[in-house]
């Protein structure tokens, strides 16, 4: 039986193991939206200067492509199960070298943000689609490990964005930004045209996105997975949300000494996901998702402890606590994604894209949360309060939504690639 769920699927091209060069192919895809979106941050100040807005108004280049990243999520993935992996990828690279295209010559800021929203909506395929192609080519229990890897290695170059902006905006002005972006989207659509097989399973007469989605909700395996997922990544929101005011506020700290110790939890993040690249093959996908969620609450419930009893009203256990809590958020995150999108292969794409959207979309409200809870309070207990509660959340949602028995898992992994197999529901 497991022999059977651990074979990869059939694909329409591929058939040999991934090579080096589509690995690094997955974390360029992976990254370029966000990167993207980083590198414009600095220059934010300037644009409300050269554009004469009010910098909440010009703080919606941000937004807007945040919400065009979860449009992207929602549409691509199903499209990519559909048409292919390749095609949908090039046709939202082509989108993005477009938009930003328009960002350079844009004349207003309403033109920039518009150009901005569809930069994201094309550049962000490569962030559901790489976890499809993933899962295309990874038998179950070494697509956590593989997610991993890509996060880990698109993080170093994610950190590095902002200084990477700044210093491009400082010598070439903010226009130059837009002029990587696009040079970059050209260089990956020419690296997928020449170096990235089609992926995708075959797909069996009678399959449809209104089938797979039925399947999907349908299965609770799927829905605990991927609720597990998002609202791990919640707890990253509402922390970077509410972190800088309590902080900068509550704290009187600098801006700077926020922005390192706010560094010390993505570096924690990194770990963990190298954790998990080195121990993925000898522990389940399910066994990694629970040492998570035990730290994860650890973590959790130790930083509301503090809260509590007033300790941490300094930046260093405040933060030392989160380090073990974002550790363990690594391994939840990376290993709830695979299991959410190893339920059902062939919708590979609609599941990482549902996921990719309510990622997003309810991150965009939870960092609200966050920034109101660290902002409207004298102390971190509401925003550790709201944080342990998501840590609950997630473990609730293994224990009552994913089957908890390996046979269980693997008799509905089977009916999947049977009804695969068969076109029958």
């Amino acid at each position: 039986m497991h022999g059977m769920i651990s074979r990869p699927p059939r694909t329409a091209t591929i058939q040999a193991a991934p090579s080096r060069t589509v690995l690094i192919l997955l974390v360029v895809m992976t990254g370029l939206a966000p990167i993207s979106l980083y590198l414009l941050v600095p220059a934010l100040p300037l644009l409300a200067t050269t554009f004469g807005r009010d910098a909440s108004v010009v703080q919606m280049t941000v937004s807007f492509y945040m919400i065009g990243i979860a449009i992207s999520q929602l549409l691509l993935g199903p499209l990519s199960d559909r048409f292919g992996r390749r095609p949908v990828m090039l046709a939202g690279l082509a989108l993005s070298i477009v938009a930003s295209f328009g960002c350079i010559f844009a004349a207003t800021l309403p033109q920039l943000i518009a150009a901005r929203f569809f930069q994201a909506l094309g550049g962000a395929s490569g962030m559901v689609i790489s976890r499809a192609i993933i899962r295309d080519l990874y038998p179950r229990e070494r697509i956590g490990a593989m997610i991993s890897l890509v996060v880990a290695v698109m993080m170093i170059a994610q950190m590095l964005s902002p200084l990477t902006g700044g210093l491009i905006e400082i010598a070439f002005g903010w226009h130059a930004i837009f002029y990587v972006v696009a040079a970059v989207s050209v260089a990956v659509a020419i690296a997928v045209t020449m170096a990235l097989p089609e992926t995708r399973p075959t797909r069996v007469e009678g399959a449809s996105f209104r089938r797979d989605v039925t399947a999907l909700v349908k299965s609770r395996a799927f829905l605990g997975y991927m609720l597990c997922q998002v609202l791990a990544s919640q707890i990253i929101f509402a922390f970077a949300g509410g972190g800088p005011y309590i902080v900068e506020v509550q704290m009187g700290r600098s801006s700077a000494e926020y922005g390192a110790w706010f560094a010390t939890t993505g570096f924690a993040y990194f770990v963990g996901n190298l954790f998990c690249v080195r121990y993925a093959p000898r522990h389940s996908l399910d066994r990694l998702i629970w040492f998570g969620l035990g730290l994860q609450l650890t973590g959790a419930a130790l930083n509301f402890t503090w809260s509590l009893f007033g300790f941490n009203q300094v930046p260093s256990v405040l933060f030392g606590t989160q380090m073990l809590l974002m550790f363990a958020n690594a391994a939840v995150m990376a290993n709830s994604a695979a299991g959410a999108i190893s339920v059902r292969p062939g919708a590979a794409g609609t599941a990482s894209g549902a996921m990719g959207f309510l990622q997003m979309g309810v991150g965009a409200l939870t960092s609200q949360l966050g920034a109101y809870l660290g902002g409207h309070y004298a102390t971190t207990l509401p925003l550790t309060s709201a944080i342990l509660a998501l840590s609950l959340a997630c473990a609730c949602s293994m224990i009552f939504l994913v089957p908890r028995t390996a046979v269980t898992v693997t008799k509905e992994l089977i009916e999947a690639a049977e009804e695969d197999e068969t076109g029958v529901m």
